[in-house]
C-alpha cells in the first residue's frame, strides 16, 4: 500500500472526525506531513479573526462580545503524466466564548481522477446546488455549519463517491454518500442559540442504519442559450432536522434533532438576459409528514453597470420564498417571505463589494442583512457583517420564524490573510 493510500485509509477508518476536532487535526497533519514527504506540495488558504458584538443584552447570560480565529489550509496536487490529482482542505475555529463553535472539520479530502469520458471523485468534498439568493432549497448534499454562520452558507464535509460525465445532453452527476454529517449548533454559552439545549449527542434516525444510511442523488444539468437548467433527485437523511423535546429532567428539558428520511425532486432555473438574471428553486419533498410538500424561491436580479460612467455596478434584488407546510421544522409557522436587496460592486483595484438585504414575512417579521468586503494590499481581505431582526409578536413565540434568536442583532468584524 503506498503512503497515499495509506493515510486515505486512515482517513476513513476515522469517521470520529465529524465528532472530534483535535481528532481531526491530527489526522490532517498525519495526512500532510505523508503527503509533503514524497511530493512537491502546491498550498494555499487563509487565516482569519473575527470579533462579533451583539447589541442587546443575550435571554441566557452570554457574553457581548465573542472573538474567534479560524485557520483553512488547502493542499492540491497533481501527478505529473497521470489523470489523478488530489485535494486536501481541513478546518479549525478557536470560540473565546462558545464551545461548540471551538471545532474542527475535514472540508474537503478529495481524489479525482479525470477519464475520457466519466471524472471520478471519491472522499470528502462540497457540492453546492442553487442559483437563488435568499435561500437555498435545492442545496441538499452538504450539511450546514450552523454554529459558523446562521444564513447557511457554510457547508461540513461529506464523505461521497462522485462520478460524472459531460455529453452534448448536458452534464450527468450521481452521488453515493454513506455517512451522514450531524448538524451544529451554538452551545449553552453561545449566542444565535434556541433557548432550550440542544443535545447533539443523542441525535435520533428514522433509519435503522442511523449515520451509516446510504444516501443518493442523481442531477442533470444543461445550458440551453440564456438558460441555465438543473434537475436532480436526492433519497435520503434529511440535512434539516426536526425537534424532540426531552422531559425526562423537567428542571432542564433539552430538544433532541430528529433526523427524518426524504425524498426530494428538485429543479433551478436560471436565464440571463441582457442586464436581468431571473432565477428559480423548486422542490417537491416527502418524509417530513405524510403528504409531500413544495417550496419554492423565485425572483430576479437587475443591474445598472458603470452608473453614470462611475465604474461602479448595481443590483437590485427582488425574491419571492412560499411554503406549503403550516409548519417548519416542526416549530416555525410557515413563511412567505419577500426578499428585496442591492448589491454594489465598485470595480475598484480593492475589489470592494456590498450586498444589503431586506427579508419581510408575511406576519410582519423582518430581517435585515448587511455584507460588504475590501481587499487590503494583495493578501489581505476586510470583511462586514450586521444583522437586524424584528417585528415579533411576544404573545406568539413559537409561531415567529426569528423568535429564538430576537436579542441577538449583531455586528461582525473579520480580517483575513491570504497565502
Amino acid at each position: 500500500m503506498s503512503s497515499l493510500q495509506t493515510s486515505w485509509y486512515v482517513v476513513m477508518q476515522h469517521n470520529s472526525f465529524a465528532i472530534s476536532p483535535i481528532k481531526s487535526l491530527l489526522v490532517s497533519l498525519g495526512f500532510c506531513l505523508g503527503i509533503t514527504a514524497v511530493d512537491a506540495s502546491e498550498w494555499s488558504g487563509q487565516i482569519q479573526a473575527e470579533g462579533r458584538f451583539f447589541t442587546q443584552e443575550a435571554d441566557f447570560g452570554q457574553a457581548d462580545e465573542f472573538f474567534s480565529l479560524a485557520f483553512e489550509p488547502e493542499y492540491y496536487h497533481e501527478w505529473e503524466n497521470a489523470d489523478w490529482s488530489v485535494t486536501f482542505k481541513p478546518f479549525f475555529r478557536w470560540d473565546s466564548e462558545d464551545s461548540e463553535r471551538t471545532h474542527g472539520d475535514i472540508r474537503e479530502l478529495m481524489f479525482t481522477y479525470v477519464g475520457d469520458v466519466w471524472e471520478v471523485k471519491a472522499g470528502i468534498g462540497k457540492v453546492y446546488w442553487g442559483v437563488a439568493e435568499s435561500q437555498h432549497l435545492v442545496d441538499v448534499i452538504n450539511q450546514t455549519d450552523f454554529v459558523e454562520n446562521v444564513d447557511g452558507e457554510d457547508k461540513l464535509g461529506q464523505p461521497m463517491l462522485h462520478l460524472s460525465t459531460e455529453q452534448d445532453w448536458g452534464l450527468l452527476e450521481f452521488f453515493v454518500l454513506p455517512y451522514f454529517r450531524e448538524r451544529t449548533f451554538a452551545g449553552p454559552d453561545g449566542r444565535l442559540r434556541s433557548p432550550l439545549d440542544i443535545d447533539t449527542d443523542n441525535p435520533i434516525y428514522a433509519s435503522d442504519d442511523e449515520e451509516h444510511n446510504l444516501d443518493a442523488a442523481i442531477r442533470w444539468s444543461r445550458s440551453l442559450g440564456d438558460w441555465e437548467l438543473g434537475l436532480a433527485h436526492f433519497s435520503g437523511t434529511s440535512r434539516e432536522p426536526l425537534f424532540v423535546v426531552n422531559t425526562s429532567n423537567p428542571a432542564n428539558p433539552t430538544l433532541i434533532p430528529l433526523y427524518v428520511t426524504i425524498d426530494q425532486t428538485s429543479l433551478d432555473l436560471q436565464a440571463t438576459i441582457d442586464a436581468w438574471l431571473w432565477k428559480l428553486e423548486a422542490i417537491s419533498r416527502s418524509g417530513f409528514d405524510e403528504d409531500r410538500h413544495w417550496a419554492a424561491v423565485a425572483g430576479f436580479e437587475y443591474t445598472f453597470y458603470d452608473m453614470q460612467g462611475s465604474g461602479m455596478d448595481l443590483g437590485m434584488i427582488l425574491e419571492y420564498q412560499t411554503d406549503s407546510r403550516d409548519f417548519l421544522g416542526a416549530r416555525f409557522k410557515a413563511q412567505d417571505a419577500i426578499v428585496t436587496g442591492f448589491r454594489l460592486a465598485m470595480n475598484d483595484e480593492q475589489s470592494t463589494e456590498a450586498l444589503l438585504s431586506y427579508l419581510h414575512t408575511e406576519d410582519g417579521q423582518k430581517f435585515i442583512n448587511l455584507e460588504a468586503n475590501r481587499r487590503i494590499g494583495d493578501s489581505w481581505k476586510i470583511i462586514l457583517e450586521a444583522r437586524y431582526l424584528t417585528g415579533f409578536d411576544e404573545n406568539k413565540p413559537f409561531e415567529s420564524v426569528f423568535f429564538q434568536i430576537r436579542n441577538d442583532d449583531y455586528i461582525g468584524i473579520s480580517l483575513e490573510k491570504y497565502f
